[in-house]
């Protein structure tokens, strides 16, 4: 019986070629954005607070990480992801600069935790309204997502 034998160069260049596809499969994967909302704020503050909160998920079913680096919307005129912590016993925000989320993971923006700073709106907002808001990632891809606007007594 004889053996035919696949000559290197024709085996490496395969290789090549499955590699440089798996590539272009992982780039053309997106994070997606879930359950988007936006708290309005209370009673008669709702019309002129200048700042909002945005929560939702931010799901990432990809083989690489997502890194979100910035995020921005044509309804506010500054939008940054803060984390809300209880240190020595008191409620702090801060600004997260990077939002990493690793592969098959989501990011929760949820009260109390990440979320959204809607800032300086644009134009007042009612309950029902949505809210487009694009997240640049590390690599230069933007996500968009759609926020729905919901009174301050609507449920998480």
């Amino acid at each position: 019986m004889k053996m035919t034998r696949t000559p290197l160069p024709w085996l490496l260049l395969s290789l090549c070629l499955l590699s440089v596809a798996a590539c272009a499969r992982d780039r053309d994967c997106m994070p997606q954005v879930r359950d988007g909302w936006v708290r309005m704020p209370p009673g008669p503050m709702a019309g002129a607070m200048p700042m909002m909160a945005g929560f939702g998920r931010i799901e990432n079913r990809c083989p690489m990480p997502a890194t979100i680096v910035s995020a921005s919307s044509p309804a506010f005129g500054d939008i940054s992801v803060h984390e809300t912590r209880i240190v020595d016993g008191v409620s702090r925000m801060r600004p997260v600069p990077d939002l990493r989320i690793a592969p098959d993971d989501a990011a929760v923006l949820k009260p109390g935790g990440l979320h959204l700073m809607l800032m300086q709106p644009r134009a007042p907002l009612k309950a029902g309204s949505r809210v487009a808001v694009a997240f640049k990632l590390q690599d230069g891809r933007t996500v968009l997502g759609e926020f729905v606007v919901r009174g301050a007594s609507a449920p998480e």
